[in-house]
C-alpha cells in the first residue's frame, strides 16, 4: 500500500486502518471508507465474482425484509469496495484488483427472497438479483452462519483496476 501511494506521489499517512473484525470500513483513505475483500482458490473464475461474506446478518428476526434492511445499512458504511482476486491458471496466478460498485450491490433491495435448501431450523434465503430483467448476481443469506453471500457477479458489472500474472514455480 505504501509503495502504491509513493508511485502516485501521495503521502502514506492519509491511510487509516480500523479495528479488526469490526462492523465498519477496513481503511480510511482521504475520507473515503474502503471495504477490502479477497477471492482465491481453484474454483475462482476469471469472469465471475463470489463474495463469501458481504456481511453477517445473524440476529433475529430472520425475515426477508429485515435481512435486506441490514445489508442496505451495511453498504451505507462504505464509499468503495475493493477486491483482490487470485485466479489459479497454472503455470501462473492471474491477479485482478476490482472495484465492486456499491450501487450494483444495492440492487439487493429489490430481491424477492425465497427459502432455499433443505436445512432444518432456520432456512437459508436466496434470490437472483436483476437489472432491467437481466441477471446481475445471486444473493444468499445462509441460515446456518448468518452470512450474506454474493454469487456469480459478472466482472463486467465491476471496474477492473489492474490485472497481472505471477508465474508459479514448484
Amino acid at each position: 500500500m505504501e509503495n502504491a501511494f509513493r508511485r502516485v506521489r501521495r503521502p502514506f499517512e492519509i491511510v487509516r486502518s480500523t479495528g479488526r473484525n469490526q462492523p465498519t470500513h477496513d481503511l480510511l483513505v482521504e475520507r473515503h471508507r474502503l471495504s477490502l475483500k479477497t477471492e482465491t482458490g481453484l474454483g475462482t473464475d476469471r469472469e465471475s465474482i463470489n463474495i463469501t461474506k458481504l456481511c453477517t446478518t445473524e440476529r433475529e428476526p430472520w425475515t426477508a425484509r429485515v435481512l435486506i434492511a441490514r445489508v442496505m445499512e451495511h453498504l451505507n458504511r462504505y464509499d468503495l469496495i475493493l477486491m483482490l482476486r487470485a485466479i489459479w491458471e497454472r503455470p501462473v496466478l492471474h491477479y485482478q484488483l476490482v472495484e465492486i460498485p456499491i450501487a450494483t450491490l444495492r440492487l439487493i433491495r429489490r430481491a424477492e427472497l425465497r427459502s432455499v435448501g433443505r436445512r432444518r431450523g432456520r432456512h437459508s434465503l436466496g434470490a437472483d438479483v436483476l437489472r432491467k430483467g437481466a441477471l446481475v448476481f445471486h444473493v444468499h443469506f445462509d441460515g446456518s452462519d448468518g452470512k450474506c453471500q454474493i454469487r456469480g457477479l459478472s466482472v463486467r458489472h465491476c471496474d477492473v483496476l489492474e490485472e497481472w500474472d505471477t508465474r508459479i514455480t514448484d
